[in-house]
């Protein structure tokens, strides 16, 4: 019953992780532009990793996708593999602890073999946070680099909505697989460290002694 709730709690968390890793790749504020330092048409700036956008102080939001890819800065191409190997690693994750709970029938699967494919999930989990606390964390670095750099000429930006939902979600999936591999490991059976012996207290123990020879007779008459 534990092993099942462990497994429930590690897919639920899995799940959570993995929306908030899908709200965090398609946010368009990663970074938003500091008041100090706000364009004169525009209220506010922010920007993502996929679109750039401006709001004046009526309210109007403006995006606009980049037009470029390969144009873009090297931080930022990496963010976007790294994001999308996190959301296809936790979608593979999501069906392969499905497919592990206790409560699941696969056909013929044995116990050992769901305990098996929960601990895959598991570590398919803690690689999905790991990318995406890489990414989130490489793209605040450069923002604050920049917004502390005294010679940077471009518009200087602070940390936005769209990083803090990526290291929620990276450190709900990191828990949720850290979680489904702990269940792997309360299911697996004990093992002995040498083979076994049963004695029965029932029974009386026999003792069998020789029967003694001929010549132990003799002597005990000389």
């Amino acid at each position: 019953m534990a092993v099942m709730v462990l497994q429930v709690l590690g897919l639920f968390l899995g799940i959570v992780g993995w929306c908030l890793e899908s709200s965090s790749i398609n946010s368009s504020v990663w970074k938003s532009s500091s008041h100090g330092e706000a364009v004169v048409t525009a209220s506010s700036q922010f920007e993502g990793l996929w679109f750039s956008c401006a709001s004046n102080s009526l309210g109007a939001i403006h995006c606009q996708r980049f037009k470029t890819t390969l144009g873009l800065p090297g931080y930022i191409q990496a963010c976007r593999a790294l994001m999308i190997i996190a959301l296809i690693l936790g979608l593979l994750s999501v069906v392969l602890a499905s497919m592990g709970l206790k409560c699941t029938k696969l056909g013929s699967t044995s116990e050992e073999a769901k305990g098996k494919i929960s601990l895959t999930a598991g570590i398919m989990f803690i690689l999905s946070g790991l990318c995406v606390i890489v990414a989130v964390s490489w793209y605040a670095a450069r923002v604050v680099q920049e917004f502390n750099d005294p010679f940077y000429g471009g518009t200087k930006y602070e940390l936005g909505a769209g990083l803090y939902l990526g290291w929620a979600a990276a450190a709900l999936c990191i828990l949720g697989g850290g979680t489904l591999c702990t269940s792997f490991k309360g299911s697996s059976p004990a093992q002995t460290r040498g083979p076994g012996y049963n004695y029965s207290a029932a029974q009386p123990q026999k003792i069998y002694r020789s029967a003694p020879s001929d010549n132990s007779i003799t002597k005990a008459y000389v």
